[in-house]
């Protein structure tokens, strides 16, 4: 019996994994999208259409009006639609909302970033025991696969280590995680996914460092590293959510995160950032009218949807990895590159969503399978990398190996 899927979200991600579902239609069983807004899915499933993108002309998506923050009403929707599968790519707030349905029906649920409360901001690490993993016991008692955090970063670059240990490395010593957009919007400023959720990252940095949480202030450590592909590129340490499983999960002594922001993007944040726009808490106008700043800039800020026809340009996002092999020092640097007017091309989205919405799928496709129906909740570095990697590089996003000459010491 083929699985029956629900992708959950209408947003640029969702976009991207609702194009891959109906290219690989023919290993699923009905495909379904729901979303607050009934528009908003219509609209991708319109896009899917234009493309032609559907395997199998037969299977198509149909799309549904849910609230995921009404559990009881998910969890009749999963049960009428017979759901084994649900894909969420809504925002980080229903991450707890739609695992419980997943739980109480025994769908298998896959996720590609970690729960936020919308009261609480950069929470104590390691985040992932906040909320998830408190969970993992009635997703093995009830049989549940659960796969956390598999996008890009977090789930490719979790799945790049697990590479590294299996194939690579006897012993690692540092993994530095890297993500550059490398490409041009054309706009003065935008984020490339959820203003909010972007944004929210940035008020503290966690970070995994000689075996401890160590923390740091936001955007004070660079380093300017030389990319394959699209050279050097500026990046700064940063918290993120891949760093909270793996340090549990990888032995490795330090493990850090560094993503790429141009001098504009620093500036531009700097001045929200000083003038209170990027907070959370609720502020009152002169007129008696109480608004949340963050969420204000959010609804000023271009879509990250609408970024997509005019972006050209390549990312790179990889792990630098540094350790030892038979006794020797070893460097390697996996990753990938993906260019957003060849995403904008096959499935209408940019690159970032692009990269963030083909893994979810894959992850489907192996649950479906069962090569990766395990039962249990799980982050993607416990899972076997290679037909992760291996389907991946078949549905668009190619992973790459180089070997560096090992440096003298650890960045």
């Amino acid at each position: 019996m083929k699985r029956n899927v629900l992708v959950i979200g209408a947003g640029a991600v969702a976009h991207v994994v609702c194009h891959k579902l109906a290219q690989n239609n023919d290993v699923f069983g009905k495909l379904y999208i729901a979303s607050r807004t009934l528009k908003s899915c219509d609209a991708i499933l319109d896009s899917i259409k234009k493309k032609k993108n559907y395997k199998n002309p037969d299977n198509e998506f149909s799309s549904k009006q849910i609230d995921v923050f009404d559990v009881p009403a998910l969890i009749d929707l999963i049960k009428q639609l017979n759901i084994t599968i649900v894909i969420n790519v809504a925002s980080a707030f229903c991450n707890m909302s739609i695992l419980e349905a997943c739980i109480q029906t025994g769908s298998a649920y896959i996720d590609t970033a970690i729960h936020e409360d919308p009261k609480k901001v950069c929470e104590n690490p390691p985040w992932y025991a906040n909320y998830e993993w408190k969970r993992k016991d009635r997703c093995t008692e009830k049989k549940v696969t659960a796969i956390l955090g598999c996008g890009f970063d977090p789930g490719v670059v979790n799945a790049y280590c697990a590479l590294a240990v299996k194939h690579h490395f006897d012993k690692i010593a540092t993994i530095d995680i890297m993500d550059v957009n490398a490409g041009s919007h054309g706009k003065y400023f935008a984020t490339n996914f959820d203003p909010e959720i972007n944004f929210r990252e940035f008020h503290k940095v966690w970070t995994w460092i000689d075996n401890q949480w160590v923390q740091k202030p936001v955007h004070a450590d660079k380093l300017v590293y030389d990319f394959p592909v699209v050279g050097e590129q500026p990046v700064y340490l940063t918290g993120h959510d891949e760093l909270h499983s793996l340090s549990k999960n990888i032995k490795a002594k330090s493990i850090r995160f560094w993503m790429g922001f141009s001098d504009h993007y620093i500036n531009v944040f700097t001045v929200l950032k000083k003038i209170g726009l990027l907070s959370e808490k609720p502020v009152k106008t002169a007129e008696g009218l109480e608004v949340v700043p963050l969420k204000v800039v959010k609804a000023c800020l271009p879509n990250p949807k609408t970024l997509a026809p005019n972006y050209t340009g390549k990312t790179c996002i990889g792990c630098l990895i540094k350790g030892k092999k038979d006794k020797k020092n070893k460097e390697l640097f996996i990753y990938n590159i993906c260019d957003h007017k060849d995403c904008y091309n096959e499935v209408e989205a940019q690159a970032i969503s692009y990269t963030a919405g083909v893994p979810p799928v894959v992850a489907a496709m192996l649950i479906a399978n069962g090569t990766w129906d395990v039962k249990t909740m799980v982050n993607v570095e416990e899972l076997d990398p290679d037909p992760f990697i291996e389907l991946l590089g078949k549905n668009g996003l190619s992973t790459a190996v180089l070997e560096n000459t090992p440096s003298k010491k650890f960045i």
